[in-house]
């Protein structure tokens, strides 16, 4: 089989597409590779931080790399950095990758124009599936995730920290993607079908933070997003 490396965000979208190119046997998906931010050791996104994104890794047993961004990359820093790490995987025999990614078609293309330029062949195991149908075999395939990151413009607090479970599912507002696939939430994967062990930890405290919004200019958009992130630790 070719060699494949899985984009590992942490979360529910990306264990569940892991899951799906295993149960398919057609790629060896024998490595991740995970983006974080290194001045606050954090995952990127996520706000999870190193040492449960570790444990996590090294209970799912895959060999992983990291690719070490700034706080706020511009495009041009993300995109060099992002390039040396796929080159040093291709350098290892890696022509193919995988990626979470349900419906968002502007960010496909971002990420096959990208990894075309490197001969990369890019898959996407969980395309233009119903994201309630995605969510509901999640749950029922055993996975277990916890809600790390909301964008308070869609939820409010009370969602930060909650398990994804089928009480989640009903409480969440219809406006609201079911697989957060706008970016109304983020996960933790913490226990699953990909997992060789489970994983312990315990909630810590709740942090609101702002971001400049990228299309900020846009007179319809507002300047800052803010978001609520849960802390995790280690037992």
């Amino acid at each position: 089989m070719k060699k494949m490396y899985f984009n590992w965000s942490t979360g529910k979208d990306a264990a569940l597409a892991l899951y799906h190119l295993q149960k398919e046997n057609q790629f060896d998906v024998d490595h991740l590779l995970v983006s974080v931010n290194k001045s606050l050791n954090q995952v990127s996104m996520h706000g999870l931080n190193r040492e449960v994104m570790i444990k996590q890794l090294e209970a799912i047993g895959l060999d992983y790399s990291t690719v070490e961004l700034p706080a706020e990359p511009s495009n041009n820093e993300y995109s060099k950095l992002m390039s040396e790490a796929v080159e040093s995987l291709k350098n290892r025999g890696y022509r193919d990758t995988g990626f979470g990614d349900i419906f968002l078609e502007d960010l496909r293309e971002y990420r096959e124009k990208q990894l075309q330029s490197l001969n990369i062949r890019c898959h996407f195991p969980l395309w233009k599936r119903n994201t309630r149908e995605l969510i509901k075999e999640f749950i029922d395939l055993g996975f277990k995730a916890i809600v790390v990151c909301v964008n308070s413009n869609k939820l409010d607090q009370s969602f930060c920290g909650r398990e994804i479970d089928k009480a989640f599912l009903e409480d969440l507002p219809k406006d609201v993607d079911p697989c957060g696939e706008y970016g109304e939430f983020h996960t933790f994967c913490y226990e699953g079908p990909i997992f060789k062990k489970g994983i312990t930890f315990k909630r810590g405290a709740q942090i609101f933070k702002t971001y400049k919004h990228p299309n900020s200019n846009n007179e319809n958009r507002k300047s800052e997003m803010g978001f609520w992130f849960q802390e995790l630790t280690l037992q």
